[in-house]
C-alpha cells in the first residue's frame, strides 16, 4: 500500500478505482480498511475512485503518540489530496472523521466538491464530554481492563439493539471487538486520537460553509444521536439530513445498502443540480432542512 509524505508525517493510503474522485475519512481508533468492508465496493461500482487512508495515531501512519489537534487532521486530509493531485473532491467522514470534514469544509472549500458528514455533530454536550473524559482517565489510569468487558460496552454503546438482538450477530460483533481490544488498548496514536473529545461548539461556524453537505444519523445512535446531526444539518446552510433506521453508531457496517444509498443519491443529486442533466437518483430518503 502507497505512504505519501503530507504536512510532516508519512500517510498510509489506498487508491482505487477511477472516475470523479471521493476522499473517505475515518473515525476515532478506526483504519481506512473499514471503508473497503461495504462503502468502497459500491463506489467503485457507481463509477468513482476511491481514496481511505489511516488517519495520524493509526498505524502504519505515523501514531505521533505526543498529540495532535484536529487542525493536523485537515492538513493530513488536504495534503494528501493536493499529494494526488486532486481536488475538488467528494467527502465522506464518520465520526471525528466527519469533524475533520467538516473542518476542511469550511477552511478550504475549493477542495471540498460535496461532503457527507455521517455520525457527526457541531458540539459537545454534557454527557458525552463527561464520558470523554471518563475514557482519558480510564486510559491515562493504566487500569487492566479486561478485553472481554470492553467489547461488551462497546458493542452497546456503538450497535443498534436490532443487531444485539440477533444472537448470532452479536456474538459475532462481540468477538471481533474482542480480538481488536486485545492488539490496541493502550495504543499511544490512538490515545492521542481520543484527546480530541470532547469538540467545542462550532455550530455558528459553521453557518459559514458553502459547499454542499449531506448528514447522515442513525437512529439508534446513543454517542451521536439523530437530534445532534439535525443540529449540525441546520447549522450548515443548504445541507440536507437523513436518518437510517435500526443502526447505531457504526450504522455504515450494520445497515451498508441503506448508508450506500443515502451517499450515492447525495452524490447523483448535487451533480444534478450543478449540471441540470437528470441523474435518475432516488431522492425520497433525503429531508432538507
Amino acid at each position: 500500500m502507497p505512504v505519501a509524505a503530507v504536512n510532516g508525517i508519512r500517510l498510509h493510503y489506498s487508491d482505487i478505482g477511477s472516475g470523479e474522485p471521493v476522499v473517505m475519512v475515518m473515525g476515532t481508533a478506526g483504519s481506512g480498511r473499514i471503508w473497503h468492508t461495504h462503502q468502497v465496493p459500491a463506489l467503485k461500482a457507481a463509477g468513482y475512485r476511491v481514496i481511505t487512508f489511516d488517519n495520524r495515531g493509526i498505524p502504519p501512519t505515523d501514531e505521533c503518540p505526543e498529540g495532535f489537534s484536529v487542525g493536523d487532521l485537515v492538513a493530513d486530509t488536504a495534503g494528501l489530496i493536493e499529494h494526488l493531485g486532486l481536488g475538488p473532491v467528494r467527502l465522506v467522514g464518520t465520526s471525528m472523521g466527519g469533524y475533520v470534514v467538516q473542518e476542511l469544509a469550511l477552511s478550504r472549500p475549493a477542495m471540498v466538491r460535496q461532503a457527507v458528514l455521517m455520525a457527526s455533530r457541531g458540539r459537545s454536550d454534557p454527557l458525552r464530554a463527561a464520558l470523554a473524559a471518563a475514557e482519558l482517565e480510564l486510559y491515562d489510569s493504566g487500569a487492566e481492563v479486561p478485553p472481554r468487558y470492553r467489547a461488551a460496552v462497546q458493542a452497546m454503546q456503538s450497535l443498534s439493539p436490532h443487531t444485539l438482538g440477533d444472537e448470532q450477530a452479536a456474538a459475532d460483533w462481540l468477538d471481533l471487538f474482542d480480538l481488536a481490544h486485545r492488539h490496541r488498548d493502550h495504543a499511544p496514536g490512538i490515545r492521542a486520537q481520543m484527546s480530541l473529545e470532547p469538540m467545542p461548539d462550532r455550530l455558528a461556524a459553521y453557518a459559514a460553509i458553502r459547499v454542499p453537505c449531506h448528514v447522515v444519523s442513525f437512529a439508534d445512535d446513543l454517542l451521536t444521536p439523530p437530534q445532534h446531526g439535525r443540529e449540525l444539518a441546520n447549522a450548515i446552510p443548504g445541507a440536507t439530513f437523513d436518518v437510517i433506521e435500526r443502526a447505531g453508531h457504526y450504522g455504515y457496517l450494520e445497515s451498508p445498502e441503506a448508508v450506500n444509498e443515502s451517499i450515492l443519491d447525495f452524490f447523483a443529486k448535487a451533480r444534478e443540480a450543478e449540471t441540470g442533466v437528470e441523474t435518475g437518483g432516488e431522492a425520497g430518503r433525503r429531508v432538507r432542512l
